[in-house]
């Protein structure tokens, strides 16, 4: 299959961008040659899509179901006993709405832990986008659920070894954090992660009482250097929230290689804490951007990401020049890609074919100085006009297939939470 985007915008230029297969194959001008489908672009603006590196996507069927809370009253009174009520087709069915929010917002891949992950990665498949899914350990010890969780782990790690997931779909280790996940499971984690090459994607570090608490059970350790004992910071570690972070923390994540994955507006709207932005980046450890759960954020949008994220890091820094536009967009797309799919995240030929086009007749794009602050600062998901993953198109002209019955799915499964 052959694509040739025609007039587009890129980086200032008007230009043609062709996709053989699930790659790009060439930019120029007035690009020659056949191709199996045409697309007009003109007056549109090229960029790489979001990756959002930390999701709970069915979590969306508990939009603003318990807000305005602390967060372990949150969770223990309110999000879990209503996550012990999700059957397996209702995961599905979040699942497939949490798709389409991102998508109609411009993002092509997500980074998620949580249950059912079988239901989760059919979703993903079918919508067409990338994915990092693990199943999410998190049983206080309880042998039942742990053993229910390893052998749901079994199950999609042995199909994507055989190849029965397309490649868009990367699977996991996910203990869910060091509070509820005891060590020796930690530890077996560590090693079937290195035994495997698989990520391993944890909370932590997220609130400070995560931290006292840590410190009180092991010895005075943090979650960083507990973690670390455990055998499972190292490259292969993506570490959601991040916030409450020592010097030596600090040290430790830039030598192992472990990237960060900041999510601004659920810390805000918690009261966690605000990721020390600056300070990470002068350091020099790789870190992302994801939303979270929508019950916490209450939305999948990485425009809202991204202004938060940038907002969030100059007062916490009391510096404006902290985290420029430029930067958080290529946090928020670029660097995203690279903590999970280091071929995509940037429209060059060879690599692979994820794209959104933008519209910039909207009221928020004039003046249009600098497209970059205008997406960071001033953007909304209805700018996002069309968008590609893996050389296809997922939404044209802001329509995705089947959307009607994907809303309408889900405003029927969400009757069973209503109190």
């Amino acid at each position: 299959m052959s694509l040739v985007l025609r007039n587009v915008s890129l980086n200032g230029s008007v230009v043609d961008i062709s996709i053989e297969g699930n790659r790009f194959s060439a930019i120029a001008p007035h690009l020659g040659g056949s191709f199996d489908e045409e697309f007009d672009a003109k007056g549109m603006l090229a960029f790489p899509p979001f990756y959002n590196c930390h999701t709970h996507v069915p979590m969306v069927l508990l939009r603003g179901y318990a807000d305005d809370l602390e967060l372990f009253p949150w969770l223990n009174e309110h999000i879990w006993p209503a996550e012990a009520k999700l059957a397996p087709e209702d995961i599905y069915v979040g699942t497939r709405l949490a798709c389409l929010e991102m998508l109609k917002s411009g993002t092509v891949f997500f980074n998620d832990s949580y249950f059912m992950s079988e239901e989760i990665i059919s979703a993903a498949e079918g919508m067409g986008l990338r994915a990092c899914i693990g199943p999410t350990w998190i049983h206080f010890g309880d042998a039942e659920k742990c053993a229910a969780t390893a052998a749901e782990h079994a199950r999609i790690r042995a199909a994507c070894q055989h190849g029965e997931y397309s490649s868009r779909i990367l699977v996991a280790e996910a203990p869910h954090a060091i509070y509820t996940v005891p060590e020796a499971d930690l530890r077996e984690i560590a090693e079937r992660s290195a035994h495997d090459n698989s990520l391993v994607h944890i909370h932590l570090a997220e609130t400070e009482t995560e931290v006292n608490d840590c410190q009180k059970a092991h010895g005075g350790l943090t979650p960083v250097e507990y973690i670390k004992e455990c055998g499972l910071l190292n490259e292969r570690a993506r570490l959601a929230h991040a916030v409450w972070l020592t010097p030596h923390d600090i040290e430790l994540i830039k030598e192992s290689g472990a990237v960060l994955i900041t999510n601004p507006t659920s810390n805000l709207k918690l009261c966690s804490g605000m990721f020390h932005f600056k300070e990470i980046d002068e350091a020099g450890i790789p870190f992302t951007l994801g939303t979270d759960g929508c019950a916490s954020n209450n939305a999948h949008s990485m425009f809202t990401e991204m202004k938060f994220a940038a907002l969030s890091a100059k007062t916490q820094a009391k510096d404006s020049t902290a985290a420029p536009a430029e930067r958080v967009f290529r946090l928020a797309t670029y660097d995203g890609a690279q903590a999970f799919f280091p071929e995509a995240g940037e429209i060059a030929s060879g690599k692979l074919a994820d794209l959104m086009l933008v519209n910039p007749d909207q009221p928020y794009f004039v003046a249009d100085y600098n497209p970059i602050s205008n997406l960071v600062y001033a953007g909304e998901s209805s700018c996002v006009d069309t968008l590609l993953c893996d050389g296809r198109f997922l939404m044209k002209h802001r329509e995705v297939e089947g959307e009607d019955e994907i809303i309408e799915q889900a405003r029927r499964t969400c009757n069973k939470f209503r109190k």
